[in-house]
């Protein structure tokens, strides 16, 4: 069983015990290639649509990409090792923003993100197709509540969400930073 690196040091000094590996998120556009970066790609995509959360307006397939890429930036953020050296702050921000979220969409506080970008990706794949039908259904309770046609309805007129935003922002200077850094 692999453990966190924090439970497992905790575990040593006899305070705790493993809680079992970390949960893991991959998004569709990313899983047929070999090399890519999907949190640079999802962090500058995000900061984005973001900075200007208009053109999500009527959108409700960018809101989900945009759904999708938060969820996986929370997953993998916290897991992955080198973040904590290359974006410090994202990688408490960002899952930390989570919540808000999840709330404004009606997304199960409880939902696993894998779940949430899968059920997403089937809406985006029934937007392409011109299936609104297949969109609603995407949309089903208990992940996302109160589901179907209301929860399209707030993907495509999304609220304000200042802490996502903030997170999403830092985190793109974060990589700026980290830019460059490496070119110096």
């Amino acid at each position: 069983m692999q453990c966190d690196r924090r439970v497992f040091l905790v575990g040593l000094m006899g305070l705790g015990a493993c809680a079992g590996p970390p949960e893991t998120a991959s998004l569709p556009e990313f899983s047929s290639f070999i090399t890519g970066d999907a949190v640079r790609h999802s962090i500058e995509q995000g900061a984005d649509m973001m900075t200007n959360p208009r053109r999500l307006t009527g959108q409700p397939w960018e809101t989900a990409r945009l759904i999708q890429s938060l969820e996986f930036l929370a997953v993998e953020l916290p897991n992955g090792p080198r973040w904590s050296v290359i974006l410090p702050m994202a990688q408490l921000a960002i899952p930390g923003a989570r919540r808000e979220w999840r709330q404004a969409f009606g997304i199960a506080a409880d939902a696993r993100a894998q779940a949430v970008i899968d059920s997403l990706s089937v809406l985006r794949n029934a937007f392409a197709a011109r299936s609104l039908s297949g969109a609603v259904d995407a949309l089903r309770p208990p992940l996302f509540t109160p589901g179907g046609q209301q929860t399209l309805n707030l993907l495509g007129d999304p609220p304000p969400l200042p802490r996502t935003r903030r997170a999403l922002l830092d985190a793109r200077l974060e990589l700026a930073s980290a830019r460059d850094h490496d070119r110096n």
